[in-house]
Parts: structure tokens; C-alpha cells; sequence
């Protein structure tokens, strides 16, 4: 395994950092609230980086998710090229591809995802014909559904369905730990095109691929939250002396290195397992359970090592702290992926 990002996978990195970093600042972030930032996500699909992500990789998207945590920049950057580019370039159909690939890459096709299968979502009228098929039912919750033109829905038989926003569609805003733009999604007998065919395993995919991503995205968020904190140490005297020469705070900090190393390196190798054409659903439940269990554990520690000011709600650690414990959620629970990775493990999966 060689996790070594190729010219253009840094390249590309190396440019998704400076448009975050110049468009994701504090101030930004503070005016957009609980919504997201549409001048930034538009900035990232005219540089480029959503359609360039087919070519990348899952790798490459990894790197570039990870650019956007270190920021907690508001876009859904990794639900569109997740359940969007990557689930219809690699499960569509030529016409889709042709036909949606265009607008996913300069961002006037946004996608959400309600992954994974949720009970309540049952398609029904498939016609055998125009392949259209109808979705009724509900899902909780979408993140940034508000902010989508389409939603990628599994139904209760695992099957990928991709629903325009319109007719047979409501969506009622929710808010989340995280400002995620996200919204309850009501389907009431809403035209809907399968993804992929019965067999093809294009669920299985874009749950691993979503799992993998996601995991990206904690590893950035980790380490912008330990580089907060380790600045933060460095500078914060307490009786005459910064506190990061005291051991204490060392070691709390060690340990939250570890962890967001745990998390990018288990994350990288699912995603260079995915691209190299190898199994990874396993990979990606590893990943998935590094991700959140480590991943609030660091957050946790960012914000502690900040002392009083790691509690004030508008200091950039704690932004860090809610996306932490959004996708510690989002992910799942330590239990829940350890039992499905057991699962897939004791049937030879």
C-alpha cells in the first residue's frame, strides 16, 4: 500500500486548502449561521475540485474532505460528490452520466443522501420501460438537504433511487449539533430513477464510499482542533510558563495525535483500496469506528485544552467540537459499526 498522494491528488489538495482558507474564515462562518456558504461552494466547482474528484479518486476526495475540516467550512461539498459524482459515475447509467455528471460538476446539481436504508422508504410502480419508479415515506434526517437540487434515497430493500426536489417531495428544515443545512425529508409517491440494478452492490458502494468520506472529513476536522489547541498551548501562560511545557497538557495532546493519525491513515486505506479496485467494505467500517469514537475524543481535547475559552460558543475550537460529534453521530455509534463489522467479518465478507 502507497498512500503517497499522486502529483495531481496534491495539486489538487494543495488548492482546495487556499480556497478554504481564504473563504472558510471566522468571520464567514459566523455570518452563515446555521446555513451554508454558497459563494464558497461555487468557488470550489469552478476550480474545479467536484469534477476533478472522478479522476481522483476516492483518495483524492479523502485529501481534499480533509482540507475542508480543518476549516469546518459550510458546504456540502462531500455529500454531493459522494452521493452525486461518485455514486453516478460509478452505478449510472451512460444516459445519467451524460445527462446529471454536468450539473453535479459546476454545482447547480446538488445531492443529498439518506443512507443508509432507512425502514420507512418503500418504492413502488417500477415501469419496466422508462425504469421510473415512485418513493413514499420519510426520513428523519438529510444533512444538507436544504441545500440540494436531488436526493439519492435507499429504500427498504436496499435499493438506490434518485429523486429530483419537487413533486411528491417536502422538506421541513432541522437542526443539528453541526450547522449542516439539513432538513426531514417527506416522499409521497415522488417520481424517483433507480441507481444502479439489482446485484450490481451499489449500495453496499456508496455506503463504504460515504463511511470513507466522512472519515476524511473527521481526520480534518481533528487536526484543525489539535492545531488550534497546540497554538493555544504554546502562547497561554500560566505561573510564568506557556502551558504546553506541562506534561499534562503533553500527553492529552500526544494522544489526540495518535487518534487523528488513527483516524486519516485507517480512512486512506479504504479509500486506496476502493480506488485500486480491492474490498473495502470492511475498511470503511474501520475507518467509520476511528472516525467516531476517536473523533469526539480529540474534539473533546481541543476544546478541554482551550480551558474557559474552549466553552465560549463563537471561538473557532468549538465549531471544531460540534462537526466532531455531528459525525461521531452521523457515523454511528462505536457498538453499532463494531457489530455490522463483525457481521460482514464472520460471513467472509
Amino acid at each position: 500500500m502507497d498512500f503517497t498522494p499522486t502529483e495531481a491528488q496534491a495539486e489538487a489538495r494543495d488548492l482546495a486548502a487556499r480556497i478554504f482558507g481564504d473563504l472558510a474564515t471566522h468571520e464567514r462562518l459566523k455570518a452563515a449561521g446555521t446555513g451554508s456558504d454558497p459563494e464558497l461552494f461555487k468557488a470550489l466547482c469552478t476550480a474545479g475540485l467536484v469534477g476533478a474528484v472522478t479522476e481522483l479518486g476516492l483518495l483524492g476526495l479523502v485529501l481534499l474532505l480533509e482540507e475542508q475540516g480543518r476549516t469546518t467550512a459550510q458546504v456540502p461539498y462531500a455529500a454531493t460528490c459522494v452521493y452525486g459524482l461518485l455514486a453516478v459515475a460509478s452505478h449510472g447509467t451512460p444516459e445519467q452520466r451524460e445527462r446529471l455528471l454536468p450539473g453535479v460538476e459546476d454545482g447547480s446539481v446538488v445531492v443529498g443522501g439518506a443512507l443508509p436504508a432507512q425502514g420507512g422508504v418503500r418504492a413502488s410502480g417500477q415501469d419496466r420501460g422508462s425504469g421510473q419508479g415512485e418513493l413514499t415515506g420519510s426520513v428523519p434526517v438529510v444533512p444538507w438537504l436544504r441545500d440540494a437540487t436531488h436526493v439519492l434515497v435507499a429504500d427498504t430493500d436496499r435499493r438506490l433511487w434518485l429523486a429530483a426536489l419537487g413533486e411528491g417531495t417536502g422538506t421541513t428544515p432541522v437542526e443539528l449539533t453541526a450547522p449542516w443545512s439539513a432538513a426531514r425529508l417527506t416522499l409521497d409517491r415522488a417520481p424517483a430513477e433507480p441507481l444502479g440494478g439489482p446485484g450490481t452492490g451499489a449500495y453496499a458502494d456508496v455506503l463504504a464510499t460515504a463511511r470513507t468520506a466522512f472519515a476524511g472529513l473527521q481526520a480534518g476536522v481533528c487536526a484543525g482542533s489539535l492545531a488550534r489547541a497546540v497554538a493555544h498551548t504554546n502562547t497561554r501562560e500560566q505561573f510564568g510558563r506557556p502551558l504546553a511545557t506541562r506534561q499534562a497538557v503533553q500527553l492529552r495532546a500526544a494522544d489526540a495525535h495518535m487518534d487523528t493519525e488513527a483516524i486519516r491513515v485507517t480512512a486512506y486505506e479504504a479509500a486506496w483500496r476502493r480506488d485500486a479496485g480491492l474490498p473495502y467494505a470492511t475498511h470503511a467500517l474501520t475507518a467509520a469506528w476511528w472516525a467516531a469514537e476517536a473523533g469526539q475524543r480529540v474534539v473533546h481535547t481541543g476544546q478541554h485544552l482551550h480551558g474557559g475559552a474552549g466553552a465560549d460558543l463563537d471561538h473557532p475550537v468549538h465549531r471544531h467540537f460540534l462537526w466532531g460529534r455531528q459525525l461521531d453521530a452521523y457515523l454511528g455509534s462505536g457498538a453499532e459499526v463494531l457489530q455490522e463489522l463483525g457481521e460482514l467479518i464472520a460471513h467472509g465478507e
